[in-house]
């Protein structure tokens, strides 16, 4: 009876022991997660992206298809782990750079700015979304406006695209919300006819946009 207890008690300390292991593991993985820095945002007119890397092989294999002139960081927004990749002046030159890491690297990226001009705006502004019920839009295309937070130019995007504006937010960025369609030459008709009459007008996939308001209303 004596060696059987004896292995039973050497088989449960060798689980006890496995047990702590992953515990302290699990602990350790944790305070490493802790130490991430919080991203810094972006500067005044700068756009920068944000691409969802959670582990050390992503993070290295996303750094491994940069050139290093880039400015690569691993920082915490909200509750990812990301690299921020900031520094780009233009937001085409963000955007192709997103699509490069999709595909060359299969990782997506979320773009995010800060206007240069960061002045309040009145509390009729557009711009005011706290009492706002945002909501993600569905598959298709988002056609949207940069209003320079000048709500009052959603009046004469109504006029160009002859009904009702919306209001949006895309890489939390507030734009107007011109037209959201499935049909891609509707679209594309839309953004000619605003860039056209002097508009700064975006085409981009609906679904990586936030309704906040389905209708701004007009003063």
């Amino acid at each position: 009876m004596q060696p059987n207890s004896v292995q039973r008690f050497e088989t449960l300390s060798s689980a006890l022991g496995l047990a702590i292991a992953g515990l302290m593991a699990s602990i350790t993985s944790a305070v490493a997660q802790q130490n991430i820095p919080v991203c810094q945002p972006p500067t005044a007119g700068e756009y920068v992206l944000l691409v969802v890397s959670p582990t050390a092989d992503n993070q290295k294999q996303l750094r491994s298809a940069l050139p290093n002139e880039l400015q690569a960081t691993t920082c915490q927004y909200l509750t990812e782990t990301v690299t921020r990749i900031g520094g780009f002046k233009k937001i085409d030159d963000a955007n192709r750079w997103a699509r490069y890491i999709n595909n060359i690297v299969g990782l997506s990226a979320i773009i995010t700015t800060r206007p240069v001009d960061t002045a309040q705006s009145q509390p009729s502004s557009p711009s005011q979304t706290v009492s706002y019920n945002p909501q993600v839009l569905g598959e298709g295309y988002a056609v949207l406006v940069d209003y320079f937070n000048r709500p009052e130019l959603a009046s004469n995007v109504q006029q160009v695209v002859g009904g009702n504006v919306g209001f949006a937010s895309y890489g939390q960025r507030p734009y107007l919300l011109a037209v959201y369609t499935t049909n891609q030459q509707e679209a594309y008709s839309t953004l000619q006819k605003l860039n056209d009459r002097g508009f700064i007008a975006v085409l981009v996939d609906s679904r990586k946009v936030v309704l906040l308001r389905s209708v701004v209303r007009l003063q």
